[in-house]
């Protein structure tokens, strides 16, 4: 029988690859199609404008997980993940206190970072009215996870409970743990998040992850430990970063992995699907507009949800400057209640499947992290080539190339290398001693506005600059637009104004004067505006917008610098601050 929906769908003619191809063509009107449409990111892969069925046809990966249709989106039926909160208190009595109050307020499982647990007594304490939630120790010690397993053999209470206990710290411990291994209890932690944020893409952070956990099966079974048993145990964990689709493929790359691994180890493919925790991650947070971070944790908690995390936690907006308070943490939690409650994220498993955008990266991610951690095995496994420094010197090198990419403004800090708001202070709402030990992206652009603060709060002033704008309606709007965004990052007081002619602009109380217009007139106005402020006796120095090829007659003229895309935009502020006065 013939549905109404057919008939619907009638109405759309099927379109070939080629016909969207040439309709682009002529679109693109003789413009490069790959440098105008395609994007390549940091794993090494060409984005394409738009996906087709075709682009999925035979990936071996993606055949894999239809086979196993539950791998790709985890042990559930549905999208539902637990709220992880964060309790970094110390004394037990008031880490329970502030876990009871998370739980109330909408938490589902609990994470004690640095509670102090030295017996029965504390861990009593710590646990009073959790019995029925799940709790995760994330620094547990050897003591704390012998406790730990007596404990759960003697309760009732059928909450899972977890440890982030790193099991290469002391394989034959791990060994002796498992063999005592009561139900209920997952007493380790493959962490991956330090590796992104060292530096890792998602195609390394997922290949390293791979290669430790193989690692971890290949000490636990030549210890007569079996495999279902020993991938029971463990939990993985993951940073998300800001490169939604990326993000989401990248735990459905994982899930299937970790299928074939277990598979090539004798165990059986579908009995202990990969357990995920996630966590926003804390590389791409910034001190500057520190709000913006809600919105970042926001798509990240996205990712991990949409990428089948068993659970995830949203770092509070200003966890990166100062101990969070209660409303930054019930912020951080509501981000999750509110994509789980009334986006109703939650419904269902796997969303992104069938996608073929989304069904593609997973198959290339898969792909590409295998190939690493077959190149791992190949040097003699994750221990010794994580021994030997070669992990090191990979991360080494793609942070470098991503912190490279947010100094040339590639990489965007929405407010802090672009956007940002040059009236801002953070300087009051840092705590100096809540020391982040983790590496940001953004602090190369936070050092110099932290320097153009400190300069303020010891000479009474922030250095004034006039953004000029004459000349050419067009150009010299865009490059005032250009120059403001470039130096607002420092913090710079920026005034910008208009003039009929060069001969107009009047410094004022401007420390530097920047001129903004079209490369053919810089000669002319600049000639004009030097011959009047020598008139006016007035020495301040002046800068021009652009790259013109008159940049020598500009610089004869007195030009002092000029402003442009391929300045280093770290180098060129830290230079104008030393010149403005302004002390390192």
């Amino acid at each position: 029988m013939k549905m109404a929906s057919d008939k619907l769908l009638e109405e759309f003619p099927p379109v070939s690859t080629e016909a969207w191809e040439e309709a682009i063509r002529k679109d693109l009107k003789g413009a490069d199609y790959a440098r105008k449409l395609m994007w390549q990111t940091e794993e090494g892969l060409a984005v394409k404008p738009y996906y087709r069925k075709e682009d999925i046809a035979g990936l071996d990966s993606l055949r894999q997980s239809r086979a196993c249709s539950s791998i790709a989106a985890g042990r559930r039926l549905d999208g539902d993940w637990l709220i992880r909160e964060e309790i970094d208190a110390i004394n037990p009595e008031e880490a329970n206190q502030a876990a009871q109050r998370a739980v109330a307020a909408g938490a589902e499982q609990i994470a004690f970072l640095h509670a102090n647990v030295q017996n029965g007594s504390d861990l009593a304490l710590l646990l009073v009215n959790l019995q029925e939630v799940p709790i995760h120790f994330q620094n547990a010690g050897k003591a704390l996870l012998r406790l730990l397993t007596t404990r759960e053999k003697e309760r009732s209470a059928s909450a899972q409970l977890s440890s982030g206990w790193n099991p290469f710290e002391s394989p034959a411990f791990a060994a002796e743990i498992l063999l005592a291994l009561p139900p209920g209890f997952v007493p380790f932690t493959i962490d991956g998040s330090g590796f992104e944020e060292s530096g890792a893409s998602a195609v390394q952070e997922i290949g390293f992850t791979l290669a430790a956990a193989i690692d971890f099966l290949g000490e636990m079974t030549s210890r007569t430990i079996e495999v279902d048993r020993a991938a029971a145990a463990i939990e993985f964990s993951f940073a998300i970063g800001a490169n939604y689709f990326f993000q989401i493929a990248k735990l459905r790359a994982f899930r299937i992995l970790w299928a074939r691994v277990q598979e090539s180890f004798g165990g059986k493919q579908q009995s202990v699907p990969a357990r995920i925790h996630a966590r926003s991650s804390r590389w791409n947070k910034t001190i500057y507009d520190p709000h913006v971070n809600i919105l970042r944790a926001t798509t990240e908690a996205m990712s991990a949800a949409l990428g089948g995390a068993d659970s995830i936690s949203v770092a509070a907006f200003d966890e990166c400057y100062r101990a969070p308070n209660e409303a930054s943490r019930r912020m951080a939690r509501n981000t999750q209640i509110v994509l789980k409650q009334e986006a109703l994220l939650s419904r269902v498993a796997d969303a992104g499947a069938g996608s073929y955008y989304l069904e593609f990266l997973t198959d290339f991610i898969a792909r590409e992290s295998w190939k690493i951690m077959q190149g791992i095995e190949s040097a003699g496994g994750f221990g010794k080539a994580n021994a030997s420094g070669q992990l090191a010197k990979a991360l080494n090198e793609s942070m470098a190339a991503r912190e490279k990419a947010v100094v040339e403004r590639r990489r965007v800090f929405t407010g802090t290398n672009q956007y940002a708001d040059p009236s801002e202070k953070a300087l009051d709402r840092i705590d100096p001693m809540h020391r982040s030990v983790e590496r940001r992206g953004a602090r190369s652009y936070e050092q110099l506005r932290l320097r153009t603060e400190r300069h303020a709060v010891l000479n009474g002033k922030t250095p004034r600059i006039l953004l000029a704008e004459v000349g050419d309606v067009k150009m010299r709007s865009a490059r005032s637009g250009f120059a403001q965004h470039f130096l607002a990052s420092a913090g710079f007081e920026l005034v910008t104004q208009r003039f009929e002619s060069a001969g107009e602009i009047a410094p004022g109380n401007a420390d530097l004067i920047v001129l903004c217009s079209s490369d053919a007139e810089y000669a002319g106005l600049a000639a004009e505006l030097f011959t009047m402020l020598k008139t006016l006796g007035c020495s301040v120095p002046v800068i021009v917008a652009g790259n013109p090829a008159s940049a020598d007659q500009l610089r004869e003229l007195g030009v002092a610098d000029f402003i442009h895309v391929r300045c280093n935009p770290i180098e060129f502020l830290t230079a104008w601050q030393q010149r403005l006065g302004i002390e390192a």
